[in-house]
């Protein structure tokens, strides 16, 4: 089944003005927001989408601290959301109504299923000269633009808080998603079939009152527009919750930042590419296996100035 990722994440909040300006000042862009909500899309059109939490078109409530409504997947045509409708309507209920295939997986996350509403993005990555190598950038064409305009390219994955793993994964292999890794006694890394993305999602084992989402993030350019990004978030006078650093199982480069949506909020870029060939690895939750360094943010330093505290130094390598 061609599901591609995640075109939406639908959150029903008490505070919808903080939770607007928080996804704004993370580099969103409003459409049709108002004061009862709106949603707020990155480059290629994928998005959140607030409403306040007694909204009666949203799905309803967990019944957990959690906020996320609904979880709406991009595919790749019709042909698959009849097998989605197919596969899922053998033991669950399914709708179906203007071109959105609607159930619920077997954690009670609601989903949804529509042909992607991504557009193709044809936009430069981050480029790097590295002595031995082509140069990357030529001479006189600057790595570092301290005015540069960051926005968020795509919706890149979620990770859920579940009760049961196990049963968690089975459904989503039920609809194509593959494990490229897993942390033993945690959960996996899952890949749908429409993407090379190490992961859109990413599923933790936790106790049934902690049921819900645990964070989301966008893609974007490069390492140095996380830095450049998250520095400016702080600068904001958001609370850093994690990073800057780069995990080990998918490569990315992550910032994590506290928000009023209930969750973490990340931004990430670089993450590995898997096809059919790779074969999942298999390592204990812990800080070895998470990340491969982690910086810790300050303020701005300069040489001639009283010399960095340790928490400059990466603490996990």
């Amino acid at each position: 089944m061609n599901i591609i990722g995640p075109d939406a994440l639908v959150f029903g909040v008490d505070d919808v003005a903080a939770c607007s300006q928080y996804l704004i000042d993370y580099g969103l862009v409003p459409v049709d927001a108002d004061a009862s909500g709106g949603r707020f899309e990155a480059l290629d059109g994928t998005a959140v989408v607030i409403r306040h939490q007694d909204d009666p078109s949203l799905p309803a409530a967990m019944g957990t601290a959690s906020l996320l409504r609904e979880t709406v997947y991009g595919v790749a045509d019709e042909a698959t959301l009849d097998a989605i409708a197919a596969e899922l309507s053998k033991d669950r209920e399914v709708t179906r109504e203007g071109g959105v295939l609607r159930a619920q997986d077997d954690m009670g996350f609601a989903l949804a299923f529509q042909v992607t509403v991504r557009c193709p993005l044809d936009l430069p990555g981050e480029r790097v000269n590295a002595p031995g190598a082509p140069a990357q950038r030529p001479a006189n064409e600057l790595g570092v633009d301290p005015k540069a305009e960051i926005v968020p390219r795509t919706l890149s994955h979620v990770v859920y808080f579940v009760p049961d793993a196990a049963r968690a994964e089975a459904f989503y292999a039920r609809i194509g998603f593959i494990c490229t890794d897993r942390f033993t006694g945690v959960g996996p890394f899952l890949r749908p079939a429409g993407t090379q993305d190490h992961h859109t999602l990413f599923l933790i084992q936790t106790p049934p009152f902690m049921k819900g989402i645990e964070h989301f993030t966008f893609h974007l350019g490069g390492p140095t527009e996380v830095m450049q990004a998250g520095t400016r978030f702080v600068q904001k006078g958001y609370e850093s919750f994690w990073g800057p650093g780069r995990h080990l199982f998918g490569s990315n480069w992550f910032w994590y930042f506290n928000s009023p949506l209930g969750c973490h909020v990340e931004y990430d870029a670089d993450m590995d590419l898997h096809d059919g060939a790779w074969q999942a690895r298999v390592a204990p939750m812990g800080a070895d296996a998470s990340q491969l360094f982690l910086f810790q943010h300050r303020d701005k330093w300069a040489p001639g100035g009283p010399p960095p505290g340790p928490e400059r130094v990466a603490v996990d390598h």
